[in-house]
């Protein structure tokens, strides 16, 4: 990828999503408003994990600046994902922002206590949830000082 002529690095960022749809409206979101940043999808939480260690055939995988992370996976449950990455201590700087359809008070507190950067409810507007995506695209690549890549 080539760097934008703003100056600011395209970002990597890791979608881990299993549904389709919602998979497919991401992808669409970035494509459609230009979103310069490459997005690997992963569709259960046992292959995030895999992803994220590099292991198997992730083992040429590039560490994401960003972890878009649903919370209702197979496999690995997206909670005991995020605890997985904020106890690791190459992963733990990694921002993690979930994206789910989840509104209950207990997901929300339990991502804030296992250290999650954001929690953002999925909207099922087609228009919204493009809307939200390039919120959160807009805010890690333009306001945020992401970590350097480890």
């Amino acid at each position: 990828m080539t760097a934008p002529a703003d100056g600011k690095s395209p970002i990597e960022v890791l979608l881990v999503e299993d549904d389709p749809g919602d998979v497919l409206m991401t992808q669409e979101a970035f494509e459609e408003h230009k979103l310069r940043n490459r997005l690997t999808v992963v569709s259960d939480g046992a292959e995030a994990l895999a992803y994220l260690r590099r292991e198997g055939q992730y083992a040429d995988a590039v560490t994401p600046d960003l972890v878009l992370l649903d919370l209702n996976l197979p496999r690995r449950d997206g909670r005991e994902v995020l605890a997985e990455i904020k106890r690791d201590e190459q992963l733990c700087r990694i921002p993690v922002v979930v994206l789910t359809t989840s509104q209950a008070d207990e997901d929300i507190l339990r991502s804030y206590q296992l250290h999650a950067n954001a929690y953002v409810t999925k909207p099922v507007d087609f228009e919204r949830f493009i809307s939200v995506v390039r919120q959160i695209d807009e805010f890690f690549v333009s306001v945020v000082k992401l970590p350097p890549r480890g």
